[in-house]
């Protein structure tokens, strides 16, 4: 079966290379991981990455204290940087080439953000990851998902997560949560579902941009994804009526 999709952003937690760890990066999980995006681009897709970096510091998290919201946000996006040059070696270890390219401008670990460039290397596919955020504190990396993704004209932004699609309430614990295959956006900002923030929502929403929410910890998803299997995940988009999944 071939990919839904010609172009797709996935966007990545900084929690999902992880693994077990309470902290830090599993260096397992990252190669893991690379190895499914490589199986992704061996059907021809055209992927782009965005990658959080909460696994490290998050700039609302209790590690930030009481720091200034600005300054703790600029170090939850060198925590992006971090991720993404691992992610980066993991991909590069399977022979898939791949460039990072930065909000941020650090040129001795990735390239600047340049809109015509990403695409170019795409066009090459070369897999791109975009760190650093958006460049700006106060945007989630949900939002620079939603941002890139318009950018570099991608048909879908793919958001793993540690649940498979968006429910009623928290799976974790509600066990009587019922999941959405299909959902629109309208319906996720007014049941305040926690799947990206409202601004990320409202940007895809406008613009309409699909988003599909799986869970990436399953190994296989991902090419299951692009392939549009609803079975695995939750699709948001400008017509999707709630429908839950049988």
């Amino acid at each position: 079966m071939k990919s839904a999709y010609q172009r797709i952003l996935l966007k990545i937690s900084g929690e999902a290379l992880m693994g077990e760890r309470s902290y830090g990066i599993d260096t397992d999980v990252a190669e893991a991981v690379g190895r499914e995006i490589k199986a992704v681009h061996a059907l021809g897709v055209e992927i782009a990455i965005v990658v959080g970096g909460g696994n490290i510091f998050r700039g609302v998290s209790k590690s930030a204290g009481n720091m200034d919201r600005s300054s703790a946000d600029y170090i939850g996006m060198l925590a992006t940087v971090m991720n993404a040059v691992v992610l980066q070696d993991a991909l590069e270890k399977l022979n898939v080439f791949t460039r990072v390219m930065s909000a941020v401008d650090i040129p001795q670990l990735a390239e600047p953000f340049i809109r015509r460039r990403a695409i170019r290397h795409l066009e090459k596919k070369r897999v791109v990851i975009f760190a650093a955020g958006t460049g700006n504190p106060f945007f989630t990396t949900d939002s620079a998902a939603a941002l890139r993704a318009l950018e570099i004209k991608a048909d879908i932004i793919l958001k793993g997560t540690k649940v498979d699609g968006i429910y009623t309430a928290d799976p974790m614990t509600n066990p009587d949560a019922k999941r959405f295959e299909r959902i629109s956006y309208q319906e996720v900002l007014e049941k305040q579902l926690k799947v990206m923030d409202a601004s990320s929502i409202s940007l895809c929403m406008d613009n309409n941009l699909p988003i599909m929410v799986f869970n990436m910890r399953e190994t296989g998803n991902i090419i299951k994804a692009v392939k549009g299997d609803l079975k695995i995940g939750t699709l948001v988009s400008v017509n999707g009526k709630a429908q839950k999944a049988g």
